[in-house]
């Protein structure tokens, strides 16, 4: 299938690991243009030379995803550097582990602000250079299977990501005139570093919840948003993809096996 991407231009923030990470190489093996921003300067030194390696130049900048004056000083420059915007993944995000009632304000404010703040910021400031694009552009927002089934001991990040997906839906109908298309993408559960102290925990019991019996990896979740980000998808919006393994599909995902 022809996706048609060489050449356009796409911002990840969040993008100097895991999911980020692989989708930043994903688009990059099709042609595109990728900048990546994450707040920690080494983790962006680390993809710019891993792309590098792999033969890829990528723009990597130290930024704060939930500042509005860090996002827009990172967006112009991309724009400057690469002659626009056209696709933009607000994959930024935290993951703290707390019951709700032992959660002080400071990390519920925290949370909040990376990830739902974030994804307000980062879309307002997408859609207003992806919007002098005569052919429009895409949206997407990182979402969470918690935003499907909540666990208990993780409720405020469950909260961010069901936020998600209501702002990814308001925004695909309020975009939609400006040829902007908006999706969010829900993960599995996907084996980064962000992910690393929960596997290690409890990996088996996790595996039993999935159809596939096994865990997936980023790049299983990056070459889907490849797609979505394409022209091949051009009548999907306003939804919520999950790139799960099949996670509770049924109640009892193991009876196959």
């Amino acid at each position: 299938m022809e996706l048609g991407l060489a050449g356009k231009v796409v911002v990840i923030t969040g993008g100097a690991t895991g999911i980020g990470k692989e989708a930043a190489l994903a688009f990059l093996q099709e042609g595109c243009q990728v900048a990546v921003c994450s707040r920690s300067l080494g983790k962006v030194d680390s993809v710019v030379a891993d792309c590098k390696a792999q033969g890829y130049e990528i723009l990597g900048r130290q930024v704060d995803a939930a500042s509005t004056a860090e996002l827009s000083r990172f967006a112009d420059e991309v724009a400057a550097a690469y002659g626009g915007i056209d696709i933009w993944l607000n994959n930024a995000g935290i993951y703290p582990q707390s019951p709700l009632l032992e959660m002080t304000e400071e990390a519920w404010d925290e949370i909040f602000r990376i990830n739902v703040k974030g994804v307000f910021i980062g879309s307002r400031i997408a859609a207003s250079h992806i919007a002098c694009r005569p052919q429009g552009g895409v949206i997407m927002n990182a979402s969470s299977f918690a935003a499907v089934i909540p666990s208990a001991g993780s409720g405020a990040y469950a909260a961010t990501k069901a936020a998600v997906g209501s702002l990814t839906r308001t925004l695909a109908a309020e975009l939609a005139p400006k040829k902007i298309r908006v999706v969010a993408y829900i993960p599995g559960l996907i084996a980064t570093e962000m992910t690393a102290p929960v596997i290690a925990s409890k990996e088996q019991a996790l595996r039993q919840q999935i159809a596939l019996n096994r865990l997936g990896d980023a790049e299983e979740v990056a070459k889907p948003l490849v797609f979505l980000a394409s022209e091949a998808a051009s009548y999907i919006t306003g939804v919520s993809v999950e790139i799960s393994g099949g996670k509770f599909a049924v109640q009892n995902p193991m009876y196959s096996w």
